[in-house]
């Protein structure tokens, strides 16, 4: 039993120092504008990271607030087109909101996605993901600016949104790791 015990807990241990790590996040709002800056370290190579954050329709395997997404055709300017549709609540206040726009890349070091304000619930919604080969794994550093269309409730809205997007972050992290972890690159899967 003892032995047990103790084969158990050098799992969880292991398990545990390999985990992602969520080095760094702060959320801002100012003037209706959300900014969230976040560092966060992945037990991957940096090829099998950004293998995830560039394919949308893996979104929903890892964040349980995104309910469908997907990779879209590219526009007339050829650009990767991306879809996504959350669902959120603040308190009692529930709602679905969507974000359709383009991605902009340079293969394994930057990601950045631009929402259409014509076909999105948002004024502005831009986001930057970097990737660095750091310790062993990968250092994502990641910058959101967004201002949404609809109505948040004023004094508690703010701050239950700043503290959802501060704490949703966990769990989302170990899955994305555990995802790219499973990638494995082949030299045709390179996107240029």
């Amino acid at each position: 039993m003892r032995r047990s015990i103790l084969l158990l807990m050098a799992v969880c241990m292991a398990h545990t120092a390999s985990a992602a790590d969520m080095r760094s996040v702060n959320v801002e709002h100012e003037d209706g504008r959300y900014t969230m800056v976040s560092e966060v370290w992945f037990d991957a190579t940096v090829e099998q990271v950004f293998d995830v954050f560039r394919r949308w329709d893996l979104s929903t395997q890892f964040s349980s607030a995104i309910v469908e997404s997907r990779d879209e055709a590219a526009d007339e300017l050829g650009r990767p087109q991306y879809y996504v549709r959350n669902r959120g609540c603040v308190l009692f206040f529930c709602r679905s909101f969507e974000r359709q726009g383009h991605v902009e890349l340079e293969v394994n070091e930057v990601l950045r996605a631009f929402a259409n304000p014509e076909t999105s619930d948002f004024l502005l919604s831009n986001e930057t993901w970097s990737f660095v080969a750091k310790d062993g794994g990968t250092v994502v550093s990641y910058h959101m600016l967004m201002k949404p269309k609809f109505w948040v409730p004023p004094g508690i809205g703010p701050y239950f949104i700043k503290r959802k997007l501060e704490n949703d972050g966990g769990d989302a992290i170990d899955r994305i790791e555990e995802i790219a972890q499973g990638v494995v690159i082949e030299p045709e899967d390179i996107v240029e």
